[in-house]
């Protein structure tokens, strides 16, 4: 398999985080986003949208979006499982990973961040603008499992709530945020950072990194 990424890409950060629980290799291709290297024409012939991640699997097939790419993975090899076996805690799941895979990381993302400095906000209010997504969408995540057993998201193994916060939360710190203000997700966060697949996973641990 061949993952498109960038280190500092929360979405394929998840990606790299679901892989290592699996046990799967992957060849990891960087694109360096800044540089706007995701919007090459031979990536955007393998992923139109111009995003990372992109997955490529062993017979030539292609998969975007982390959490399709996730699920894809959990489906194909389901163990260790990402999504619990009850409809209702399974819908539970995904409700979480989705507030912040469709809610909050898409509106502080570096794309929407470049167009708000097209416009004309200063650099200031960009950043602002960064650290409320965060802080709304985190609050809302904090509420929704505030009574959930831990230690993780849900419960005493990782799902892909999980993979989703952890990404996120560095984002928020990137920004400013005062992640204190979230004691039950960074508990989630502690317990799934002890583990080598999400400590391996980080940004600072990928070739790529700057």
């Amino acid at each position: 398999m061949k993952l498109h990424g960038y280190f500092r890409s929360s979405a394929a950060y998840r990606v790299r985080i679901a892989l290592n629980l699996k046990g799967l290799g992957a060849e990891h291709l960087p694109h360096h986003l800044r540089k706007g290297e995701q919007c090459a024409p031979s990536y955007l012939a393998i992923n139109p949208q111009g995003l990372v991640p992109a997955l490529e699997d062993d017979v030539g097939g292609v998969l975007t979006q982390s959490v399709a790419i996730i699920e894809w993975l959990d489906e194909t090899h389901p163990n260790p499982p990402l999504l619990p076996k009850d409809p209702l805690r399974r819908a539970k799941v995904r409700a979480f990973a989705l507030a912040i895979a469709c809610d909050t990381h898409p509106v502080q993302n570096l794309k929407v961040l470049a167009r708000l400095r097209e416009l004309g906000l200063p650099e200031e209010k960009v950043q602002d603008w960064a650290a409320w997504v965060n802080r709304e969408g985190l609050s809302a995540c904090e509420t929704l499992i505030k009574a959930e057993p831990g230690p993780f998201c849900f419960g005493d193994a990782p799902t892909l709530a999980d993979l989703c916060l952890v990404p996120q939360l560095g984002n928020a710190r990137r920004f400013g945020v005062d992640v204190s203000a979230y004691p039950r997700l960074l508990q989630a966060e502690a317990a799934a950072k002890a583990l080598p697949a999400f400590a391996d996973a980080a940004p600072e641990k990928q070739p790529d990194a700057e």
